[in-house]
């Protein structure tokens, strides 16, 4: 990742354990044994890397992706069996499934060779113009929400209940609001969050991508031109797709967001308590590398929640 934090649930279910050490050493054997015609291709780490998934580039066309632990396992299934029925719907190139690896040498998941996509992660020095990269993002949401949801994976753990009701993450964000109550505006932050819980999604599942973040958009030549990582998506509420239009874009660019997305009311307050949630909870953990990322999230979600409301 570079300048944000992914929304991807980076903190393992209670004693689940980790997978062991991934390496370019691992990946090297892994392909010896399983593709041996791309032995000879150099292993490399990716400069930026996730927490559910450890990536490499293999050769200068692909990448392998390893799940870092059990939690994460279920995504490989669900990318190798879907990304190749979105990406011929999509606007703009998505990492599609080369070959599936499976579990050998130690390591104990499956795991997937994807096409590599060229391109910078979306810091905004990178990007010309910030409204015709929102345009351009909105439009690819509305491309995925429009592809056929039927069979598609419901939002569940496999998504790490993106998609699901934002209940799921009540308890644990008003843990967050009580450990932070001397340092942010606590009560601000609790009407936000009721309001997304009382902005009930009741419309039909339709595909979201479930981490649209910076880490996971690329860039080329000014302009948004990728986007990364599935291993969050699935069939259900598109609200947690909302939440770039608080931890990146702002004024211009982010009503030019809402607007080709055409996004009610109801869901924008739950796109809000997507990104309160997760601003919460890393504000919240000790030393967290992502403190400043959090405090910028809060900050926008606070600010536009209380224009809105006309209050301070």
């Amino acid at each position: 990742m570079d300048d944000d934090a992914s929304l991807s649930d980076d903190r393992l279910p209670p004693d689940e354990p980790a997978a062991p050490a991934i390496d370019a050493a691992l990946v090297r054997r892994l392909i010896a044994q399983q593709f041996p015609r791309w032995a000879q291709l150099p292993v490399e780490a990716v400069r930026f890397d996730g927490h559910d998934n450890r990536t490499f580039h293999l050769g200068d066309s692909m990448t392998v992706r390893l799940p870092s632990a059990a939690g994460y396992a279920a995504q490989v299934e669900k990318e190798q069996q879907w990304l190749p029925v979105l990406a011929p719907l999509l606007p703009l190139p998505v990492p599609v499934p080369v070959a599936q690896g499976r579990p050998a040498d130690g390591y104990p998941f499956n795991w997937s060779v994807m096409r590599w996509l060229d391109g910078d992660t979306a810091a905004t020095g990178r990007i010309d113009d910030l409204t015709g990269f929102a345009t351009d993002l909105a439009r690819f949401l509305v491309s995925l929400q429009r592809a056929d949801p039927t069979d598609g994976p419901r939002a569940g753990p496999h998504s790490a209940f993106r998609g699901a009701s934002l209940k799921t993450y009540d308890a644990e964000t008003r843990r967050a609001v009580d450990v932070l109550r001397d340092r942010i505006p606590a009560e601000k932050a609790t009407e936000v969050w009721e309001a997304a819980l009382d902005a009930e999604w009741h419309g039909p599942p339709v595909w979201f991508h479930g981490d649209v973040a910076v880490g996971n958009l690329l860039v080329q030549d000014g302009r948004l031109s990728g986007v990364l990582d599935f291993g969050c998506s699935g069939v259900g509420d598109p609200a947690c797709d909302m939440t770039i239009a608080w931890t990146m874009l702002h004024g211009a660019s982010r009503q030019a967001f809402r607007d080709v997305l055409a996004v009610d009311e109801g869901t924008w307050a739950r796109g809000r308590g997507w990104t309160l949630w997760k601003a919460l909870i890393t504000l919240a953990e000790p030393g967290s590398v992502h403190a400043e990322w959090a405090r910028r999230s809060l900050e926008s979600v606070l600010d536009e929640f209380g224009h809105e409301r006309g209050t301070p």
